[in-house]
């Protein structure tokens, strides 16, 4: 029976994940997934990626199953960030920024933290909205871009469908719109200074845990 079983796709190349944590690494949860972790005895189950479109996604009552045979159910990132601001009040930990962005109401949609990745290797093949909103807020926070040039570009960004949004994409959509100089800017700040908050959170979560074991 595995101790500690981890749900991991795009926010996190798995091998940076082994550095952090030894678990039992998964593909991104599907529907039945936690529930067959919780009936194999699991102890800690860490829901990070999940499936969003293409399959069932996780159901709120296979979480609550694992909770009550006892089960440590973490979430952050991506699908686990959303299903623990759902359901902390019944137990299940959400860890991060993501996470308590959900819990607060400033996060609503699943669209949000939705992107396509390659479903051999896992790796992000388009940049999730919350990522693009992070990341122009701290450009436009450290005077590389103006306010008005951050709206034109997260609105440009949200219009898009979420397996096209890509940083490229949208600078590209908005070429009429925001003058060169702001571009080049931005361009500059994503080069040096892009953020990854779905990796971020999801490196939190495995910290989090190993304090758990190191605690036991």
């Amino acid at each position: 029976m595995p101790r500690i079983v981890v749900f991991l796709g795009p926010s996190l190349p798995k091998q940076r994940a082994e550095q952090i944590l030894d678990a039992d690494y998964r593909p991104p949860a599907k529907r039945g997934d936690i529930y067959r972790a919780a009936e194999a005895g699991t102890n800690i189950i860490c829901l990070i990626d999940g499936v969003f479109f293409q399959e069932c996604s996780v159901a709120h009552k296979e979480i609550l199953y694992a909770l009550e045979r006892g089960a440590s159910v973490l979430g952050a990132s991506s699908m686990g960030a959303l299903r623990a601001s759902e359901l902390d009040i019944y137990g299940m930990e959400g860890i991060g920024e993501i996470y308590r962005a959900y819990r607060n109401g400033d996060l609503i949609s699943d669209d949000e933290v939705a992107l396509i990745f390659d479903p051999i290797t896992f790796e992000p093949l388009s940049e999730p909205l919350v990522n693009i909103r992070h990341n122009l807020n701290k450009a436009f926070g450290l005077g590389m871009i103006n306010e008005t040039t951050k709206d034109i570009l997260f609105k440009t960004a949200k219009s898009l469908y979420f397996p096209n949004r890509s940083y490229e994409t949208i600078l590209d959509a908005s070429l009429k719109m925001v003058s060169q100089h702001e571009l080049e800017s931005l361009k500059k700040f994503l080069r040096d200074y892009k953020e990854d908050l779905k990796m971020e959170d999801a490196i939190k979560l495995l910290c989090r845990v190993r304090e758990m074991e190191d605690e036991s």
